[in-house]
């Protein structure tokens, strides 16, 4: 056992003996009312909407590699070979 996975022991035995340290912050069983609360709410829908753009952008990305791959394959469609002739 490395020196990390004994500290990481240590503090996890120390919040075992000590329940309050564990328990939960006053947002989670507070007034959810309070200006706290709404902080808290409106940050995690900041960070949704932060995940929803990122995952629009890629979809973005890819529909416009669709689109861009679609008029290359008809723009060589447009040239043919010509034959030559054989002497």
């Amino acid at each position: 056992m490395t020196n990390r996975h004994a500290g990481l022991l240590v503090a996890v035995v120390i919040v075992g003996m000590f329940p309050t340290i564990a328990a939960a912050c006053p947002v989670c069983y507070g007034d959810s009312d309070s200006a706290m609360a709404q902080g808290a709410n409106n940050a995690v829908l900041f960070l949704l909407g932060v995940v929803l753009m990122v995952q629009a952008g890629f979809v973005a990305l890819f529909y416009t590699f669709w689109r861009r791959s679609t008029a290359l394959r008809r723009r060589r469609e447009q040239f043919r070979l010509i034959q030559g002739m054989r002497i």
